[in-house]
């Protein structure tokens, strides 16, 4: 047993490390159940459908508009303290979700009231998360520990606890919430036994004066501005394929409406796959040839998506996708600690969430307006197209996201 925990978590990685990803690892499960409970609360109040959709919109509206300024507080404070009064923040509006539903009063605009509050404190949450990581493990450490970190997230918010989510909320409404309020509490109590290295007083000029600082940083730095500039337009194109996707494995593949449920869960298995073989992997290649690599994967993807109608091979395509989607999300983000200083962590990061989530938006737009003109494999074919444009024009920029130095 000593022998499987220090593989996993080897002892170097130190005892503050394994807090936070105890702690992140709870966070993420209570998180994949709201991803299942909330939509499922709304439209147990409401059947408009505008009101339905607003479930979707207080998830990714939050990271957009506060993104940035939690960037600049991560930066500024105790990056501890601003994860666990965040955290706080969550727990009371999930106990006044739950005392809502517990009494019969909760309504639709309270609960989306709730949902954005909630996903708001996620935000600073998250982003004050991410900067701890660099200032605990050394920077040799960092690809395993982000793998540990990433398999919390395939497990635990996108396989584990959206089912959970829904069996709970059939159980009952304030099930789910009540649930993840407990989960929320013991992470509050697990980042408390962290205990950081001290670090200098960031100099105040101004919330705006810091980002541009922040911005300014990013388009200087070839690796993580080719590395942001990469993330905003890939999104784009897999926005714009993905917001379809419930649509193409019931039109395209003839699965029904449980096709979907089940392509996702494909997905999250190949996730499985890559945590597994990530370390093997990053001991063969290097980084910048991992970021080659799975752009290729992801431009093919689409590109054999668009091409078939048979469910095993898309479900094949989907397995080898999900194992991209966490090597490649797992590299860009140690490629990014490793490159950025540790006064800037926290505004750089927000840098990249921006460009993840605006890139989102924008292509599910167009993937909106490409499916219902042309039909459901027709944003497949923008997102190969478009991969495959940009991949030719960054191929060389591509081996210095690496950051080798």
């Amino acid at each position: 047993m000593v022998t499987v925990v220090e593989r996993v978590l080897p002892a170097r990685l130190g005892r503050g490390f394994r807090w936070l990803l105890a702690s992140s690892w709870l966070t993420n499960l209570g998180d994949g159940i709201a991803a299942a409970a909330g939509p499922l609360l709304i439209a147990s109040l409401t059947g408009d459908p505008l009101m339905i959709s607003l479930s979707a919109l207080v998830s990714w509206a939050p990271p957009l508009l506060f993104g940035l300024y939690a960037g600049v507080l991560s930066d500024r404070h105790d990056r501890r303290g601003i994860v666990l009064v965040a955290n706080a923040v969550r727990a009371v509006v999930l106990v006044a979700l739950v005392a809502l539903m517990a009494t019969g009063t909760v309504t639709v605009v309270t609960a989306l009231a709730l949902l954005a509050l909630r996903a708001v404190a996620e935000v600073f949450a998250d982003n004050a998360t991410a900067t701890l990581t660099p200032m605990m493990v050394g920077r040799d450490d960092l690809v395993i520990a982000n793998a540990r970190l990433g398999t919390g997230f395939i497990t635990l918010n996108q396989l584990a606890g959206p089912p959970v989510g829904a069996a709970l909320f059939g159980l009952g409404l304030a099930w789910p919430f009540a649930g993840q309020l407990l989960l929320v509490a013991a992470a509050i109590v697990l980042v408390s036994r962290i205990t950081l290295p001290p670090r200098a007083a960031a100099p105040r000029a101004g919330a705006g004066r810091e980002l541009v600082a922040g911005f300014r940083w990013t388009l200087r730095h070839a690796a993580v501005r080719t590395l942001a500039l990469t993330i905003l337009i890939f999104n784009f194109t897999f926005g714009a394929a993905w917001s379809v996707l419930v649509l193409y494995t019931q039109e395209q593949l003839g699965l029904g409406a449980l096709g979907f449920g089940l392509m996702t869960t494909i997905g999250g298995i190949g996730g499985l796959l890559g945590t597994g073989l990530y370390g093997a992997i990053t001991r063969r290649v290097s980084l910048g040839a991992l970021m080659r690599i799975g752009l290729v994967v992801e431009t093919l993807t689409h590109l054999g998506l668009a091409l078939t109608h048979s469910p095993w091979i898309a479900g094949g395509i989907f397995l080898v996708f999900g194992a991209h989607a966490f090597i490649w999300g797992t590299t860009s983000v140690t490629v990014r600690q490793r490159a950025v200083p540790a006064e800037l962590q926290g505004r750089v990061g927000s840098v990249n969430t921006v460009c993840v989530y605006a890139g989102l938006v924008v292509g599910s737009l167009i993937g909106g307006v490409l499916a219902t003109r042309f039909g459901v494999a027709a944003p497949f074919w923008f997102a190969f197209a478009g991969s495959a444009v940009f991949l030719v024009v960054l191929w060389r920029q591509l081996m210095l996201i690496a950051h080798d130095d």
